[in-house]
């Protein structure tokens, strides 16, 4: 969705690391999955206002704007840690089948992702918010003349953004019963790279929710195969960058033509 409004949000990472310590910090503290769930989800709520306030209010661009907000939130999420890792006992907890456990062979978390992925398509294909995030991404101009509240629908953008990130923490905590401080690290670059490689424009107005379905698994492969095949780490990053650059070149050589 961001990148569908022509914006970008570097901050997701870190975001993923602060709702996550947030989590596992409630739930030691409470014992409430549900006041954990809460005070998680709401952290990114926070920080995606506070990113879009950023871009719209004051005029930050997007890609400095959550730049530095990348490293504020990581730099506060290891104060507040201290550095250091936290176990928490989740596989004891009714949510952990919710969250984390298989229905039968299938993980319940690509489950989560397979109903996540048909929720975005319905909201960016089939409803008027989703219209008016590729109406302000193909011309922002022309969106603020026809009606459309650009400031609002960026914010709202940002938030889901934020709230999705710390969803991505929490589900991070169930599968490993482990919060850390480096959570969320290198994400960007295969995030980018399946959302680029499925169609979606880095320029803006043009998304597709199935195609970055499907890329993140060709990512995913690529990584499981690269690590089958006793390759050294380096080489995801080496065919990530790969990807990204000749998707985007494809995608601008393609509208030119147009």
């Amino acid at each position: 969705f961001v990148l569908a409004m022509g914006e970008i949000d570097l901050s997701f990472p870190s975001t993923m690391a602060l709702s996550g310590f947030i989590f596992t910090s409630t739930f030691q503290a409470t014992g409430s999955v549900i006041l954990a769930l809460i005070y998680s989800l709401l952290s990114g709520v926070i920080v995606g206002f506070i990113n879009g306030t950023l871009v719209t209010s004051i005029g930050i661009p997007s890609i400095v704007a959550t730049l530095g907000m990348q490293f504020l939130i990581r730099g506060f999420s290891n104060i507040i840690s201290n550095g250091l890792a936290k176990t928490v006992a989740l596989d004891k907890t009714i949510s952990y089948k919710i969250f984390a456990e298989k229905l039968g062979v299938i993980p319940v978390q690509s489950i989560w992702f397979i109903g996540i992925t048909i929720f975005f398509y319905f909201l960016l294909f089939r409803h008027k918010f989703g219209e008016h995030v590729l109406f302000i991404g193909d011309n922002r101009e022309a969106a603020r003349m026809m009606g459309v509240n650009v400031n609002r629908v960026k914010i709202m953008v940002f938030i889901l953004m934020g709230i999705m990130a710390s969803f991505a923490g929490i589900l991070s905590c169930y599968r490993m019963r482990t919060w850390w401080p480096t959570m969320g690290e290198g994400y960007i670059m295969m995030v980018m790279a399946a959302a680029f490689v499925g169609g979606t424009s880095m320029f803006g107005g043009e998304a597709s929710i199935e195609g970055t379905f499907i890329g993140s698994f060709v990512i995913g492969s690529l990584e499981a195969g690269i690590v089958a095949a006793g390759l050294s780490g380096f080489w995801t990053q080496f065919v990530c960058g790969v990807l990204i650059i000749a998707s985007v070149t494809i995608h601008t050589l393609a509208k030119r033509r147009k």
